[in-house]
């Protein structure tokens, strides 16, 4: 089992949107970038664990976790001339993107990122390094064993 911080912007899908999704399951679509496509192309199993990030907003942070229930799949919006994430290059014989269904198990409270690099045991998250900006990071099972006890209650 892997561990992931996924980042979303709570105005294209937060995580309360998450949660009142049938089966609290929703696409992960619109990923254009080839490294964070890589890791869920490759990388990303059935059963890993989701750190659930609000980017983008006020106050950025952890919103919740959850797990991956799918494997990859090509990305319809690519196909969509009128998406936001067309992309003419790609085909449905030879598609570039692909998508990931992510499914809500806990809403927590917010983490807010300034409390995240507040905490030493967390220093060497990769979304806490300079530069950081991929929208889908690993995290290692310490990393994620210490923040879903901060979240849950159990730390």
């Amino acid at each position: 089992m892997q561990y992931w911080l996924m980042k979303s912007e709570p105005d294209e899908v937060s995580m309360d949107d998450v949660m009142a999704s049938p089966n609290r399951t929703t696409a992960w679509f619109g990923v254009r970038n080839y490294q964070a496509r890589n890791f869920m192309r490759d990388a990303m199993r059935e059963g890993d664990g989701v750190l659930f990030y609000h980017s983008s907003c006020a106050q950025p942070g952890i919103a919740g976790l959850a797990r991956i229930v799918s494997q990859p799949y090509p990305d319809a919006s690519q196909f969509d001339p009128v998406s936001p994430y067309y992309d003419p290059k790609a085909s449905p014989e030879q598609p570039r993107w692909i998508s990931i269904d992510v499914q809500g198990t806990h809403k927590t409270r917010l983490l807010p990122l300034a409390e995240l690099r507040s905490i030493p045991e967390l220093a060497e998250m990769v979304v806490l390094q300079k530069g950081s900006r991929l929208s889908i990071t690993p995290v290692t099972p310490d990393q994620w064993r210490y923040i879903e006890a901060l979240l849950t209650g159990a730390a």
